[in-house]
């Protein structure tokens, strides 16, 4: 993968700050990484020169991953898709009350906002009505949304429920669907490995985590006739 763990080129054109540096082991990534500075200065988004950065790769499978991708216009994919017709696309869903809390945590901790009183329902209402907080927290919609434009052949669902459970079995599916060999060694790091074990959540009180439920109900019943899998569950844990 890209020495940059998130490029954020179609949302933000890579000019973002981040948490921690980019990795550089080698000839390959030193390129990568300048050929990325270079493009992020330009104005608009060059589709060439994106694909140009891959280029060091060679016959080796790379990719982009970038969250906010799922809240880009149908624009904005329709030019992707257009200028990369082989291009796959992989999704990962989580239940939509778990991923906006995490969310919070993980904006707390990199202070990109400021801490607040998570047992407070208004305090939690304000970060929970941003637009980019609701624009990622509808998994049906960033499906549906996304399906309008790939082949279904070349767009697949995964659910972080998986990746929880089964996180093995979970990397050799994606593996497969790219077209690689889920049963040669190369990564140094386990399946289960997570970087934010340690990350420090925001504690949860049930009377927050009914609101959140009770905000989300019709997404989360939506997902589970949509999306299927185990997101079939998820209104069951609220109750629903």
């Amino acid at each position: 993968m890209p020495p940059v763990k998130e490029l954020h080129y179609f949302d933000q054109l890579s000019k973002v700050q981040r948490a921690s540096p980019s990795r550089c082991r080698d000839e390959r990534d030193l390129r990568f990484l300048e050929m990325l500075k270079r493009l992020s200065a330009e104005p608009r988004i060059d589709l060439d020169n994106y694909g140009r950065l891959f280029e060091p790769k060679g016959s080796q499978i790379s990719g982009d991953i970038s969250p906010n991708y799922s809240t880009l216009s149908d624009e904005i994919i329709q030019q992707i898709v257009g200028y990369f017709p082989n291009l796959l696309v992989i999704f990962l869903a989580r239940d939509p009350v778990e991923r906006m809390w995490s969310h919070l945590s993980m904006e707390v901790n990199y202070r990109q906002i400021e801490p607040f009183d998570a047992t407070n329902i208004d305090e939690v209402n304000r970060h929970l009505t941003r637009r980019g907080m609701l624009l990622r927290s509808y998994p049906s919609v960033v499906v549906a949304q996304w399906k309008r434009h790939v082949h279904p052949k070349q767009f697949r669902v995964y659910f972080f429920d998986d990746l929880q459970s089964n996180p093995g079995e979970l990397r050799r599916s994606i593996i497969s669907f790219l077209g690689a060999d889920p049963d040669k060694p190369g990564s140094r790091l386990t399946a289960d490995y997570n970087s934010w074990a340690r990350l420090e959540k925001l504690p949860l009180t049930n009377k927050v985590r009914t609101h959140l439920a009770q905000f989300f109900k019709k997404e989360l019943k939506t997902c589970a006739v949509r999306l299927g899998g185990p997101a079939r569950n998820w209104p069951a844990r609220y109750g629903f």
